[in-house]
């Protein structure tokens, strides 16, 4: 019931004989006797008062301080969440008010620019004339160029199947058109290729190639085995003459 007295208690232990001392005592200071119990030595008394009720202005100063708070904190969590959404928002691109000194290449010139010919690399076009298929010029070209695509004028010097497959085949090829004849550049090679992977163009295509047959071969270039002075290409394209 909202009118129930509610009291705080309170033990106190006395020495015998002075019990009334100290009963007296807190009866003063608003005690009431509800209990004692005597002992050889001691005393314990306990006693209860009724508590203080808190006034109704502090209660309600106290209410209305922590309804402040709650405010105080609601507000600012609302102005960190708005703070971090700005600062997570993307930002607008700005217009440059200068113009652009670089451009980038068109995609067909980059990719002219990938592929090596003798008319725009004098190390390919120098290779192509080297009477030494073992100079040590093919490996350092080799191995600076690997991956790139070269682009020359040659002919199919020799043919032999692959691993005894009547479909695969491995090609010498050479610079130029002296065929088996061809006394300068690198020995090219392709291993263990089919006719559909020469990629084969030109107005007259044929269904098989040989010893002789004159191209504009497109390749990757591969390794150069320095022992056997092979230098490999994988066909890219291969153009009829």
């Amino acid at each position: 019931m909202a009118d129930e007295i509610k009291y705080e208690h309170k033990t106190v232990h006395a020495v015998r004989g002075t019990d009334g001392l100290v009963i007296s005592k807190m009866h003063k200071d608003g005690w009431e006797l509800v209990g004692q119990t005597q002992g050889m030595l001691r005393s314990t008394l306990d006693f209860r008062r009724p508590k203080k009720p808190l006034p109704r202005l502090l209660i309600g100063t106290a209410v209305g301080g922590f309804v402040i708070l709650a405010i105080v904190i609601g507000v600012g969590a609302a102005l960190e969440d708005e703070d971090e959404r700005k600062s997570n928002k993307p930002r607008a691109a700005t217009a440059s008010t200068e113009p652009s000194t670089a451009s980038s290449p068109a995609p067909a010139e980059s990719a002219a620019a990938e592929v090596i010919t003798p008319e725009n690399n004098p190390e390919l076009a120098a290779l192509l004339k080297t009477p030494d298929t073992c100079d040590s010029s093919i490996s350092d070209f080799a191995a600076t160029y690997e991956g790139k695509v070269v682009v020359f004028d040659g002919s199919i010097v020799h043919t032999a199947p692959h691993d005894g497959y009547d479909t695969r085949y491995d090609l010498l090829l050479g610079p130029g058109d002296q065929s088996s004849e061809t006394a300068i550049g690198p020995a090219f090679k392709y291993e263990n290729v089919g006719v559909h992977d020469l990629k084969l163009t030109g107005r007259s295509v044929p269904d098989t190639v040989g010893v002789g047959d004159r191209f504009r071969f497109a390749a990757e270039v591969g390794e150069f085995n320095a022992k056997q002075c092979i230098f490999f290409l994988d066909p890219v394209s291969t153009e009829v003459r």
